[in-house]
């Protein structure tokens, strides 16, 4: 499925991408543990991996292969000796069939729920450049999802393709982001926004001299 051209108005952007994105060394995506600032998520996405591979009837050797992500890192995970990275969080949502959220959802049914910043959890990438802040309540999975993103200046975040109908719904709320969807590149100023499907490769770009912060809305679409 091709990615749908970005719904509000979006200045294309000169620059190229940098390709390999500097520094070459902290490239995001890797089988690393990420840099989590809440000591409670790695237990929690322990047990979700653990009880969606045994529902689904999965080896680690075939949950691995479909995946993407080593043997050795799906079992690390499973122990609760390491916390992936964004980008292995989402390989495996996605090779599960489960949404982003599922994988560090706790059971509770508040009426009313307050998500204080000092109890965030804050997902990075190995390098630290990319930081993904959840804005909703982990306590089930859910179709939609609301994020804060921040993005180092001169940096650059790498996405794999999402879920089959999956879109994001982004808005730039401080600097500029180049997006770039399936070779498609869109500049993003200060409070544009931008639509697309992400169920192709994308990408994130900062090409400024400030943290760029982003706020996403994630859809996912209908499972059967």
């Amino acid at each position: 499925m091709k990615a749908r051209r970005a719904q509000t108005p979006a200045r294309s952007a000169a620059a190229e991408p940098p390709s390999p994105p500097p520094p070459p060394a902290s490239e995001p995506g890797g089988d690393d543990p990420a840099f989590d600032d809440a000591s409670d998520l790695t237990p929690v996405v322990a047990s979700n991996l653990k009880r969606f591979r045994a529902e689904r009837g999965l080896s680690l050797e075939r949950l691995a292969k479909a995946s993407g992500v080593s043997r050795a890192m799906l079992g690390q995970i499973e122990l609760g000796q390491s916390t992936p990275t964004i980008n292995v969080l989402w390989k495996i949502a996605r090779a599960l069939g489960v949404p982003f959220s599922a994988l560090m959802s706790q059971a509770t049914s508040p009426v009313t729920t307050v998500m204080q910043a000092s109890q965030a959890r804050i997902l990075r990438s190995r390098n630290g450049d990319f930081s993904s802040r959840a804005l909703f309540p982990m306590d089930r999975p859910r179709n939609v999802e609301f994020y804060e993103l921040r993005l180092a200046p001169r940096s650059v975040e790498h996405a794999d393709a999402h879920a089959p109908g999956t879109a994001e719904n982004l808005i730039v709320t401080e600097g500029s982001v180049e997006i770039t969807v399936a070779g498609e590149r869109r500049l993003l100023e200060t409070g544009d926004a931008i639509l697309f499907e992400a169920d192709s490769p994308h990408s994130y770009r900062n090409p400024g001299s400030s943290e760029a912060v982003m706020y996403l809305v994630m859809t996912y679409g209908s499972r059967g």
